[in-house]
């Protein structure tokens, strides 16, 4: 998801290579992973500062590593908390996150600190918005059922009255968090044949809104009259929990929800009770808590939920441009 940027920005390398070069030592870049290759290879070929990099670290070996590294470059799945940002304290100049999203970062222990926090917006917006897609339109089709019909050999051909989907032809589309996700998941769904868009947000987006055609409503509004539910917004103290019992109980037995943002704003154990009484069609998601979800967890295991290993950015284009977006605002910082 995608949402305001709590008063951090994204920072553009602008110190040259010779400026760097008259430190006394070159700056230290701690890398948490491996990096997409083209990306990786930039990394490789860094000049200006000393590359460490790991192929993952315990949250024990994160904060014994980070204290001698003037940057990081970590990703979601790293956890950036009070004793990373104290370990690092004095040295550390930046936390380079590769992602939109930096729930995952205690943002007062590095402002304590005097840490700057770089993320990427922009661009991943596309490749997560057809993500969304993708699962509003395996739900809506019932492909997880008819996946597994063909790999256990059941399939008899055509039928006209088994496996069954739903179209979204005159329904009413809903977005949860109208930034840039949420509009562009909008822009390609609309398409669709929807005959209604409406939104839930803090505030009126009147300019994104414009684009689709959509109206600005409450939640408990949204949740009643929606077919189709797309979560685009960020994880905070106001949206985790955010679907729970309440929720669902307020939405249509034939709607849909996908959820592509952050996995904590989906009560699982209220979802699954949700699926199981009748009081949702079917669940989408590319994220949940945690990440991935054990093989035997019943909702993997639901007919009506269909669920992906958090691919929402994960195309060639997308993860080479998040990495080296993270790599200019590690070296800016």
């Amino acid at each position: 998801g995608d949402g305001d940027s709590g008063g951090f920005s994204s920072m553009t390398a602008s110190y040259p290579a010779s400026y760097l070069a008259m430190s006394r030592r070159r700056p230290v870049l701690l890398v948490t992973n491996e990096l997409p290759a083209a990306a990786q290879q930039r990394l490789e070929q860094l000049a200006e500062v000393d590359v460490r990099q790991h192929r993952g670290l315990s949250q024990a070996e994160l904060v014994a590593a980070v204290g001698d590294a003037d940057g990081l470059v970590c990703l979601l799945s790293d956890t950036v908390d009070r004793d990373v940002a104290q370990a690092g304290a004095g040295r550390l100049k930046v936390v380079s996150t590769v992602s939109v999203g930096y729930d995952h970062v205690d943002t007062s222990a590095l402002r304590a600190h005097g840490i700057r926090l770089g993320y990427t917006p922009d661009v991943l917006t596309d490749a997560t918005a057809d993500t969304t897609v993708l699962l509003a339109l395996m739900a809506a089709r019932r492909a997880k059922e008819a996946l597994a019909v063909v790999s256990s050999g059941q399939a008899r051909g055509f039928s006209l009255s088994q496996g069954l989907g739903t179209q979204f032809t005159g329904k009413t589309l809903a977005i949860v968090g109208l930034g840039r996700i949420g509009l562009a998941t909008a822009q390609r769904l609309v398409p669709l044949g929807f005959g209604r868009v409406v939104y839930a947000a803090p505030r009126a987006q009147e300019e994104r809104a414009r684009v689709v055609g959509a109206q600005h409503v409450e939640l408990e509004q949204l949740l009643a009259e929606a077919d189709l539910v797309c979560v685009c917004c960020p994880l905070n103290a106001n949206t985790r929990g955010l679907f729970d019992r309440r929720a669902f109980a307020k939405m249509k037995p034939s709607a849909i929800l996908v959820n592509t943002a952050r996995g904590a704003i989906v009560n699982q154990d209220d979802l699954l009770e949700a699926l199981d009484s009748g009081c949702l069609a079917h669940a989408a998601l590319d994220v949940t808590v945690p990440e991935p979800l054990p093989a035997s967890h019943p909702l993997v295991l639901h007919q009506r939920c269909t669920i992906l290993p958090h691919i929402g950015s994960a195309t060639i284009e997308t993860r080479n441009a998040m990495a080296n977006l993270a790599i200019d605002n590690a070296l800016a910082g």
